[in-house]
């Protein structure tokens, strides 16, 4: 047996915890070698210690650096801040990496296999606004200031090109709004043209898209890309419309790396309004989790649960009532556990 991987696991809120409990017996069929500290975030968070994000943690996230969650709520009110945002930028998880694949055949789209790389802590998400009072409107004006740093581009962009190569992909695209954003934006197709140039030519294709084209091209011929890699707010943006291609959020894993830890998750949001119903779809986070077997050098095991995936939605049609299908959480979990059990 392998020696044990240490690792976080947050259930998270609303239907977090059905899609973990369905994710671990995946894992568990698999013998992922994760050994898990389990710790709260979210509401759970504020329920336990009055903080969305408790030091508990944090601190457990520094010691395995690496960590599962399920979905998290940030309390209305109360001065909050997102708890997703606050572990971006606590392990500074520069990339978040959104792969979009068709699993369940027939859609609009079919055999779409493409990957959003995103920067994650910079441009416009820093969160530096303010308003300007004009008379007596004290939100007259509205500001924002975005910034990025020629250092955070190349740390990305290297990012990217390393992915594609070492995934055998054929092309990267560097998507960019530099006709109107000249210096935000300029910069990251500036360092990406130097990058490429210094050392990726001759081993990838590289191309540069205007954001707007792309989503555009995205809906008229998601064929054409392969790696997209882009500013925090246009990764946001263009991730979820890849995941609309595909079936939507119920099928987008995330994996958030930094240099210090990586933390793999499901897009989706915690669904509050059907919780312990069983309605759940735990695919999302299974491929997350598949992901972060990738990402500890176990791609055999990752391998063995997107096979089991696949065959479960598309031989057995087990599925949930997202994907046509009348399964709950755990009839899909049962039968996915099968699936892998029986080869």
């Amino acid at each position: 047996m392998p020696q044990t991987i240490p690792a976080t696991l947050i259930e998270g809120d609303g239907i977090g915890p059905e899609i973990v409990d369905a994710t671990l017996a995946a894992l568990d069929a698999l013998q992922a070698p994760f050994e898990w500290d389990r710790q709260v975030a979210g509401l759970g968070g504020v329920k336990a210690s009055g903080d969305p994000l408790p030091a508990a943690t944090l601190d457990s996230i520094r010691k395995t650096r690496l960590a599962l969650k399920g979905p998290l709520e940030t309390p209305s009110g109360g001065g909050y801040r997102s708890s997703n945002v606050r572990l971006r930028e606590e392990f500074k998880l520069y990339a978040n990496l959104r792969p979009a694949r068709t699993i369940v055949p027939g859609g609009r789209f079919d055999k779409i296999d493409l990957v959003v790389v995103r920067e994650n802590l910079e441009g416009l998400y820093i969160g530096h606004e303010h308003y300007v009072q004009i008379d007596d409107d004290p939100h007259a004006v509205a500001m924002a200031t975005g910034i990025n740093t020629r250092a955070g581009c190349r740390r990305i962009l290297d990012y990217a090109f390393e992915y594609a190569v070492a995934t055998g992909r054929k092309k990267v695209t560097i998507v960019h709004k530099a006709n109107i954003m000249k210096a935000l934006t300029g910069i990251f197709k500036e360092t990406a043209e130097q990058l490429y140039e210094q050392k990726y030519q001759g081993r990838i294709g590289m191309e540069t898209v205007i954001v707007d084209a792309c989503a555009m091209k995205l809906v008229l011929n998601p064929w054409q890309f392969d790696v997209i890699v882009t500013t925090n707010l246009f990764g946001d943006i263009l991730s979820d419309l890849v995941a609309g291609l595909v079936g939507g959020l119920g099928m987008a894993p995330g994996a958030n790396i930094g240099t210090d830890a990586a933390i793999f998750e499901a897009v989706h949001g915690s669904a509050p309004d059907i919780a312990g119903q069983g309605k759940a779809n735990p695919v999302a986070l299974m491929l997350a989790a598949a992901m972060m077997l990738d990402h500890v050098q176990r791609k055999d095991l990752g391998d063995r649960l997107r096979t089991a995936i696949d065959a479960t939605l598309n031989v057995d049609q087990v599925r949930t009532g997202d994907l046509g299908g009348k399964a709950s959480t755990g009839e899909f979990s049962r039968a996915l556990v099968a699936r892998i059990v029986n080869g």
